[in-house]
């Protein structure tokens, strides 16, 4: 009895296929319901319950394989080690919840910094010029911001950047305010007089 099925005796001379070829996959059938028959799992088992656990266990593997070579590809190598195998199921909620229990060895943490932890960011140009501020023309009356010291004079005469972008300043006051962001660009660029 060769349990392959109801056709009866298999045709003999023809050349042997297996089942995996016949379902289109790479994981072995055949192993599998021996696996299934010998687990004792049931009494019996049916011909299309290996070919289905089959094609569920090739489809996870291909899902964890092609993320770890994401993975793998961000951290510019070309072979997937276990740091890559965390990575990409970690990253992946479906797949992390799947193998909530499961420890990989060699496989790391994620990087995880809590936010009050970071440090403060400094009151700088990001600060300083909102995305509400307009580039405007020149006026001659201005005051410049020295971005390096954080103070305003009223000349270039002792700073080695030049004028680069003039803005006007949206806060309220009395008079048009001028500000400037300082670039690293030659002095002569710029006529003083």
């Amino acid at each position: 009895m060769s349990g392959r099925g109801k056709g009866g005796k298999a045709k003999s001379g023809g050349k042997a296929k297996s089942r995996s070829s016949r379902a289109g996959l790479q994981f072995p059938v055949g192993r599998l319901h021996r696996m299934l028959r010998k687990g004792n799992y049931a009494q019996r088992v049916g011909a299309g319950a290996p070919v289905y656990l089959a094609a569920v266990l090739e489809y996870l593997a291909a899902e964890v394989l092609e993320l770890a070579g994401n993975a793998a590809r961000d951290n510019k190598k070309s072979r997937i080690n276990p740091r890559h195998l965390q990575l990409a199921v970690r990253n992946d909620e479906e797949l992390n919840k799947l193998l909530s229990g499961v420890t990989i060895a060699q496989g790391g943490v994620l990087p995880n910094i809590q936010a009050v932890l970071l440090p403060k960011k400094t009151g700088g140009d990001k600060e300083f010029f909102s995305e509400s501020i307009d580039p405007l023309v020149f006026d001659p009356t201005f005051k410049i911001f020295d971005m390096s010291s954080q103070s305003i004079t009223s000349s270039l005469d002792h700073h080695p950047l030049a004028l680069a972008y003039i803005f006007k300043s949206d806060l309220p006051s009395t008079q048009n305010q001028w500000f400037f962001a300082l670039l690293n660009l030659p002095r002569s660029i710029v006529d003083l007089d």
